[in-house]
């Protein structure tokens, strides 16, 4: 069963905060962000009781995600885990604390982005355009990066994984494509966009759509690695565990 706690930090972290990348890449989004009732800046709070937080930025150029319960013009408190993973597979309706006064922009423009990413993280099959497939892959391996970090963190079987990782940086990439990198310190694993300049383990897929056949279970990961698809890099123990999280993650994101 997938633990109702790690679920609601994915939910949040790892699938909510494809937002950003989302109104980044994807046209759709970029034109409803572009008509902010009054033009203004809107910031959006999700708060999970005793759980993660985050808060999302939205302006006519796009979405930044903060974590935290920071400023907002709408507040969504949770009063549990379940309560909020609710919410994102449609059996809750959050009531707002702040932000009676700007539901149109919930219940519209929030509504129909979280519909957009929801095509993008798991498109139809017949899908044939090469700019959608591009935008999708990438806002799924953001999405995979910063899940990975939550099952590290507070899924039971993930927590065992990476209470085997030492300490320093392994980088994520697609080659010519995105980066990602996931620092450990004492078993606890964080998402950056910023790869730093010095790191201890590389797994880089050889291109988009290996990336993406991967991460929809159409090609077997090991065998990637033999035909040099997959191309491993320093620590091969970090990046061993990287694949059990990455696992773990298939299992929770489908």
């Amino acid at each position: 069963m997938k633990d109702p706690v790690a679920l609601a930090y994915i939910n949040l972290y790892g699938i909510l905060g494809g937002l950003e990348d989302l109104c980044a890449l994807a046209p759709e989004a970029k034109e409803l962000i572009s008509s902010l009732p009054g033009g203004k800046p809107l910031a959006v709070s999700f708060a999970v009781k005793n759980g993660p937080a985050m808060t999302l930025a939205f302006t006519e150029q796009g979405c930044s995600a903060r974590i935290g319960d920071g400023p907002c013009d709408i507040r969504l408190p949770f009063s549990s885990y379940e309560k909020f993973n609710g919410l994102i597979d449609g059996t809750v309706t959050p009531i707002p604390s702040k932000g009676f006064t700007k539901l149109k922009f919930l219940t519209r423009t929030f509504t129909q982005l979280t519909k957009i990413l929801e095509r993008y993280l798991r498109p139809p099959p017949d899908v044939r355009d090469p700019d959608f497939f591009s935008a999708s892959t990438v806002v799924l391996f953001f999405v995979i990066a910063r899940t990975l970090s939550q099952i590290g963190n507070h899924d039971s079987i993930g927590r065992f994984t990476a209470s085997n990782i030492a300490d320093g940086t392994i980088v994520l990439s697609i080659a010519g494509g995105p980066q990602a990198a996931i620092r450990v310190t004492d078993h606890r694993l964080t998402t950056f966009r910023e790869v730093p300049e010095h790191y201890h383990a590389v797994m880089e897929f050889a291109s988009l759509d290996l990336a993406r056949r991967l991460f929809d279970g159409k090609v077997n990961a090991l065998a990637c690695v033999g035909q040099g698809l997959i191309s491993m890099r320093g620590n091969l123990g970090m990046l061993d565990n990287v694949n059990r999280l990455l696992d773990r993650a298939a299992f929770y994101l489908t």
